[in-house]
């Protein structure tokens, strides 16, 4: 029982990790921009330039709306969520083993949200091409250039220095 706790309060711990969003940098005329100028709107920051340009407006407004919280994530979260009360409330004295049993429920529970965390941060990094994307548009016809700074998820590794806040 230790040990599912622990599990559990990892799990619930990795979204403290998602705070960098904060720390991406554009530079624009040798100025460094914010390019999350919150964690709502990713991307917001970029937004008076890249609106110059209808292709990199359409990509920056795909690329904030595949960003929001789809019902589907919180229905499955929800639903993990509820197995694992579910299974603390739940006692097996007396009873086999069985779909229903207080093991499957919170093991089940836990699964059903691991599942949909991963999902989530899946389609989040994928996401981020659409950004990427949206700037080159804008670069291929537009003045002054953006240049994204090193620490971008492009399907690779790197190494980069950040700040947070």
């Amino acid at each position: 029982m230790i040990k599912l706790t622990i599990i559990l309060l990892f799990i619930l711990a990795l979204p403290v990790k998602a705070a960098e969003t904060c720390s991406r940098i554009a530079t624009i005329n040798y100025q460094e921009v914010l390019v999350d100028v919150s964690s709502n709107n990713r991307g917001e920051g970029l937004r008076y330039y890249l609106e110059r340009d209808p292709v990199s407006k359409q990509l920056l407004d795909e690329y904030q709306e595949n960003n929001r919280p789809t019902w589907k994530s919180a229905a499955l979260s929800t639903l993990g969520t509820g197995m694992i009360l579910g299974g603390f409330l739940r006692s097996n004295e007396g009873r086999e083993e069985t779909i229903t049993s207080r093991n499957s429920l919170i093991f089940g529970g836990a699964a059903l949200i691991a599942v949909s965390y991963l999902i989530s941060k899946t389609n989040q990094y994928n996401n981020e091409y659409l950004l990427t994307k949206s700037v080159e548009e804008y670069n291929k016809r537009n003045t002054p250039r953006i240049y994204l700074s090193p620490t971008d998820a492009q399907g690779g590794f790197g190494i980069g220095v950040g700040q947070e806040f």
